[in-house]
């Protein structure tokens, strides 16, 4: 289909992608220290490739449908009542099953709160594998996921986490992430930056103000806003770098350095803290 939709994927990458010169003469090379050793001269551009697919955030949608699927057809379940629902939730009574700190991303609140994240990260999942190769995107989404129901466990501790908006919301802030550490390089990079942020800020807050004007509400917000601070934390530390400068050194220390304290003192907190949580259920 590239004779149809090739010019619009042109005009789409050059808005989005970052430049880099046509050419860098020795001089000038030997004076840059880059991240990305595998980046070859010419165009940013020509880094997005579909070689190999980018498949990871596809896989990914592929299981929570069929997760979603099997509890509704077979169990007749499309809530959070069918067994791999069940099985999968996070439920902070359950806290010694480790697993739900992860899988609750396959479990989804009915088919518009699965469309939703599914739109939303192929959409933004997708563009990143194709510059920034799948396992960085895996591992930014995942960062998010852990980071959403740590986050949740930490400030809300009786709430029950479904979803995979950590992980999604990690993919829009790997936007701004590399947005940041490609600032000079970036056509449009304040627009684009003001977008995600925008994109961002009014959804948590939409979820905040839902939460606490509505006692019934049980939108675990502070999991997409943990999962926000994951994925420009995280980020920041592993997607490719056009050119790596002073101060984006340490940054990267920093956000590191950050990432790895919450994370260390969320997972203590919960080991812990017992007392703080729902008594446990061990069935």
């Amino acid at each position: 289909m590239q004779g149809v939709f090739g010019s619009y994927v042109q005009k789409y990458v050059h808005t989005m992608v970052p430049c880099r010169p046509c050419s860098v003469t020795a001089t000038q090379r030997s004076q840059r220290t880059y991240l990305s050793h595998d980046l070859t001269d010419g165009l940013y551009e020509e880094e997005y490739t579909c070689n190999p697919p980018a498949l990871a955030m596809i896989i990914i949608s592929l299981v929570e449908i069929a997760i979603f699927l099997y509890d509704a057809i077979v169990h007749k379940a499309v809530l959070v009542d069918g067994p791999a629902a069940t099985l999968f939730i996070y439920n902070p009574s359950k806290r010694y099953q480790a697993w739900r700190y992860f899988t609750y991303m396959f479990v989804h609140v009915g088919s518009f709160h699965l469309a939703v994240n599914l739109l939303v990260q192929i959409m933004l999942g997708i563009p990143l594998e194709m510059v920034h190769k799948w396992w960085r995107v895996l591992i930014i989404y995942f960062a998010g996921v852990v980071a959403g129901s740590l986050g949740t466990s930490v400030s809300d501790p009786s709430v029950f986490l479904a979803g995979a908006s950590g992980g999604v919301y990690a993919l829009i802030t790997a936007h701004v992430a590399t947005i940041l550490m490609n600032w000079s390089q970036m056509e449009f990079a304040v627009l684009q930056l003001v977008v995600f942020v925008a994109v961002g800020t009014v959804d948590i807050g939409q979820a905040v103000y839902a939460r606490l004007t509505d006692e019934k509400n049980q939108i675990g917000y502070v999991a997409h806003l943990a999962g926000a601070v994951a994925g420009l934390l995280v980020g920041i530390n592993i997607l490719r770098n056009l050119e790596v400068r002073t101060w984006e050194k340490v940054l990267w220390w920093a956000s590191f350095i950050t990432y790895l304290a919450l994370m260390t003192a969320a997972i203590m907190w919960n080991i812990f803290y017992d007392s703080y949580f729902p008594q446990q259920i061990y069935n």
